[in-house]
């Protein structure tokens, strides 16, 4: 069985190149597969970020793959198309997270449509922030994949209220696993200068609007001066805006802030000193930030948006925040601390129990077996 694999891989940064070189692992104990990535991801102008490629003294996964992609020059569309199709895959993978993709990724997949299983794995079907024609250019691309997986009760619904006939499959989250084994917490604290005597909260990943960093800077201010707030991670937005809550707060010496992109050997040092990671998103699908803090098996505190809760209540690895208010999210930070933290940990364990890659990457094999056993692949569309 031979498996093209089109989407973000070394030597791209971030969570989706993390996820898809987990996902590749997995599938290649069970067939060939070939990454196929980007030329150009994002043009500059576009990307909020300060790379989107591997910087020194980032230590990624590296995965060998093939540039061809770029998404504003339609001519590199057929080029990748004719390419892939040369190929000839049995399945074809990509990732979808947005609709400034759809045009791109979408063309390739429906020249492979006769000859190859698509499938797409949906981050998200609406995107967190506004885009033109969002809808007309998701449809597009998702009525070109036989499979398209979802990760959330959130990205299910949206997906049927955009393509109600989709064929569709849930899979969990998978943990990512790749960053190594924890550190002693005390260790881990003086290592990046974190006060030992408090309670550290954790906010990890990316900065973006939706986030709700500012409910959290909210939130500890109504908190006492034994909880102490870690702020790690690129802002892709402004960040002005929370200095400012920071300052009229009096908030300078309880928070440690750490906002760069946070290379992954830095990883097990931030979720090895914190006491519980927290995600007061105001808009969400599901998060690999929770896959990560899990595999640290560290409790999460996050609000009910999206598919969150359910990677959280079903396995009581963390608290659920439903009206994610800073003051409700203070108190819910305080339950936190009086609570048992064993249970937590016995709730993580739950979801590691199901949470896999080598089951993400059986399930694909097994659709791909079970659609083809009613079709010829000269019939796939």
């Amino acid at each position: 069985m031979k498996i093209a694999y089109l989407s973000t891989f070394y030597p791209f940064r971030g969570g989706i190149a993390q996820f898809n070189a987990r996902l590749l692992k997995a599938l290649s104990r069970y067939a060939e597969v070939t990454a196929f990535t980007f030329k150009r991801q994002y043009p500059s102008l576009l990307f909020p970020g300060k790379s989107q490629y591997v910087q020194e003294g980032d230590n990624p996964e590296k995965v060998n793959s093939i540039p061809l992609l770029d998404t504003i020059n339609p001519f590199s569309y057929f080029k990748t198309a004719k390419i892939i199709r040369k190929y000839n895959p049995d399945i074809t993978i990509t990732k979808y997270w947005m609709p400034f993709f759809a045009p791109s990724l979408g063309y390739v997949l429906r020249k492979l449509k006769k000859t190859s299983f698509n499938v797409s794995i949906l981050d998200n079907v609406e995107p967190h922030e506004n885009f033109p024609f969002s809808r007309t250019l998701t449809k597009f691309f998702l009525t070109q994949n036989h499979l398209l997986i979802v990760m959330s009760e959130a990205v299910e619904k949206d997906l049927l209220k955009i393509f109600p006939e989709a064929r569709y499959i849930r899979l969990q989250h998978a943990l990512y696993d790749n960053f190594g084994n924890k550190v002693d917490k005390q260790e881990a604290r003086i290592q990046l200068g974190l006060p030992l005597d408090k309670k550290i909260l954790l906010s990890f990943g990316f900065i973006r609007e939706y986030k709700g960093l500012d409910i959290l800077l909210e939130s500890l201010s109504l908190l006492p001066n034994e909880y102490h707030l870690v702020v790690a991670g690129e802002p892709y937005t402004n960040f002005e805006k929370y200095s400012k809550i920071i300052q009229s707060n009096n908030l300078s010496e309880r928070i440690s802030l750490f906002v760069r992109f946070i290379a992954e050997q830095e990883v097990p040092l931030f979720f090895s000193s914190a006491d519980v990671c927290v995600l007061p998103y105001k808009s969400a699908t599901q998060s690999g930030i929770v896959g990560i803090a899990y595999n640290f098996d560290l409790p999460v505190i996050a609000s009910s948006a999206g598919g969150l809760a359910e990677m959280i209540t079903p396995f009581g690895s963390g608290l659920v925040v439903e009206k994610c208010t800073p003051q409700n999210l203070a108190n819910a930070i305080v339950r936190f601390f009086s609570m048992d933290r064993e249970n937590f940990i016995s709730g993580i364990n739950k979801y590691k129990a199901i949470a896999n890659w080598d089951y993400f990457a059986k399930k694909i094999i097994d659709e791909y077996n079970f659609f083809v056993s009613s079709k010829t692949k000269s019939n796939f569309a």
